[in-house]
């Protein structure tokens, strides 16, 4: 088993700190390997954040560190969507938060659609944890961890004022559809 998965936004948007929760969920909290990387602008808001990760159940699968044709991708705005589309299969499931994007840019795509950003400022309180939101949504539909171990990296990698609302984050996007 190797899964690509990539996500990608804007910079604010915690695109870095939902990779280092999934790498650690992953590295620490189960039986898999991991490997990855991840990109940004120099702006502290609003420039390119992309963050790439393969999951293998063997290490010798880990060939690159970087997603060549991701089966699983997140994005939360349609510019990195558009920019980033050549590196995910067609065949993807394909996440999107409708707040900021409407329609996929490939056709082909299995695509989950859900408002990430307005769930998180409309019913937690704080658009800043939309990022674990989606992450609950993409764990959900995909089973590619147990949930428990996200818990378990969100509990360490998070700094303490936010791990209880980040927990909550992602436990509403465990129960999206």
């Amino acid at each position: 088993m190797r899964k690509e998965f990539l996500a990608s936004g804007r910079g604010g948007q915690g695109i870095l700190l939902l990779g280092h929760v999934l790498g650690l969920a992953v590295a620490k909290y189960t039986e898999l390997y991991v490997t990855g990387t991840e990109s940004y602008d120099s702006e502290t808001r609003g420039g390119d954040s992309k963050i790439d990760l393969i999951i293998a159940d063997r290490p010798d699968e880990l060939d690159y560190f970087k997603v060549r044709r991701a089966g699983i991708a997140l994005f939360m705005y349609p510019d990195q969507m558009l920019k980033y589309k050549h590196l995910v299969r067609p065949d993807a499931t394909v996440f999107l938060d409708t707040t900021f994007c409407t329609e996929p840019a490939v056709e082909t795509w299995e695509v989950v659609k859900a408002p990430y950003t307005d769930i998180a400022e409309k019913e937690l309180g704080a658009h800043v944890v939309a990022n674990m939101v989606a992450l609950g949504h993409v764990i959900k539909r995909t089973g590619l961890i147990p949930p428990d171990a996200v818990v378990s990296s969100i509990q360490e990698v998070v700094r303490r004022r936010w791990v209880s609302i980040d927990i909550k984050a992602f436990k509403k996007g465990l129960s999206l559809p």
